[in-house]
């Protein structure tokens, strides 16, 4: 059983945080890693949440290396370089009275460089999942909805006007939304987007509501024996935060 802090910051101290996300995304392969509707207290919020879950899955796998002499620990960010050489974080014994974690980021270290060979092997990437086949829809099962659930419990998610209907009325809005995001993924299995949340995979798949060419939520379909199951919905900014931890989507209607 793994003996890592569960929280990043736990474990770590990081200075001036805002800096280190800039100099992070500077270094990886290009991506947006801001919201787009929502707003936010955290510089690079994808970027930022994108660390701290990637941290605990790791610290779960037991996956983060200290050098043979113990004065250095690292893990596998999970991003690459333009190049696709992997990213790691670097960091130091801590030295600062002033904290109380035991290591202290020094900096983003690509694979190849120097600080790197004190580690006798590289700290492997987070691993989400065994079966590949749960990152597919399999349009044979039954979805089973709970539509209620789903405008009780979300409904300051939906855009206007569909956030001031009667709670009925858009239930039955929703239930064709649903069907059409069905249709769309049984014509295109790669509609449906894989997220990770609480230990499982998900599927993520759009409510075009308006315009059949623009997702304005995402219904989660949970994986069971047989079926699927979908009783909450989410924000766009909230499934590309959550889809984000697997992999960077590369789907049309979820992409900034």
């Amino acid at each position: 059983m793994s003996t890592w802090p569960e929280k990043l910051f736990d474990l770590i101290f990081i200075p001036e945080m805002d800096q280190k996300l800039d100099e992070l995304a500077a270094l990886a392969e290009p991506e947006d890693w801001d919201y787009q509707n929502t707003e936010t207290d955290h510089h690079k919020p994808v970027l930022y949440n994108y660390l701290q879950y990637t941290y605990m899955r790791l610290a779960e796998e037991d996956k983060l290396e200290v050098s043979t002499d113990g004065q250095s620990l690292a893990f596998n960010t999970g991003l690459v370089t333009a190049t696709q050489e992997p990213i790691f974080a670097f960091c130091s014994t801590n030295r600062q009275s002033q904290a109380n974690q035991n290591w202290f980021f020094v900096g983003w270290r690509r694979k190849g460089q120097h600080e790197l060979t004190r580690f006798e092997s590289l700290p492997e990437m987070a691993n989400y999942f065994d079966n590949p086949g749960l990152l597919v829809f399999d349009a044979t099962k039954e979805l089973r909805l709970n539509v209620e659930h789903i405008v009780s419990d979300n409904k300051e998610r939906f855009p206007e006007p569909y956030k001031s209907m009667e709670d009925y009325a858009l239930q039955t809005f929703l239930k064709g939304a649903i069907d059409n995001a069905i249709e769309r993924v049984k014509r295109n299995y790669k509609t449906a987007i894989p997220q990770y949340h609480r230990g499982n995979i998900q599927l993520l798949l759009p409510l075009c509501l308006g315009n059949p060419s623009v997702a304005d939520l995402a219904v989660v379909a949970v994986n069971h024996d047989g079926f699927y199951r979908a009783s909450t919905c989410l924000t766009l900014d909230m499934a590309y935060n959550n889809a984000r931890q697997l992999a960077r989507p590369d789907r049309d209607w979820l992409v900034p």
